[in-house]
């Protein structure tokens, strides 16, 4: 099955930049890498886990508004690799992120919510100071 392992993560200040990566094992999956929905959540302590960005294997992404203009998700799929690259950040970004993937071999697409991604990573801190 599919495992995942985020990296990347850590200090920045305010204004700063962090690049996050995803690593996807695929094991015996029947399809490649092409055709998983990835994304990127967070969750900050005491808060829900949220979507931050998502990339369907048709192309499309999503952004979450807190993130669009500053942040960008793209994947590599000769490394089997997402990539969160955080610009202009925030200390309201200071959150664990974790990646996630679901199987959209026919689908293509899935949406932006928790419920729709069945893979996660353990998460990869991102702390934000002033």
């Amino acid at each position: 099955h599919v495992q995942l392992r985020e990296s990347g993560g850590g200090s920045a200040q305010n204004g700063g930049s962090v690049k996050l990566s995803c690593v996807a094992s695929l094991g015996a999956l029947p399809y490649g890498y092409s055709s998983l929905c990835l994304g990127w959540f967070r969750q900050a302590p005491g808060k829900k886990r949220e979507a931050v960005a998502t990339s369907n294997a048709d192309g499309t992404t999503f952004y979450s508004e807190f993130v669009k203009g500053r942040f960008t998700i793209s994947r590599d799929s000769a490394k089997n690799t997402l990539y969160l690259q955080a610009n202009s950040l925030k200390v309201d970004d200071t959150a664990k992120y974790y990646c996630a993937a679901a199987g959209c071999p026919y689908t293509r697409r899935v949406g932006n919510g928790e419920s729709d991604f069945g893979v996660w990573g353990q998460g990869t801190q991102v702390t934000v100071s002033s």
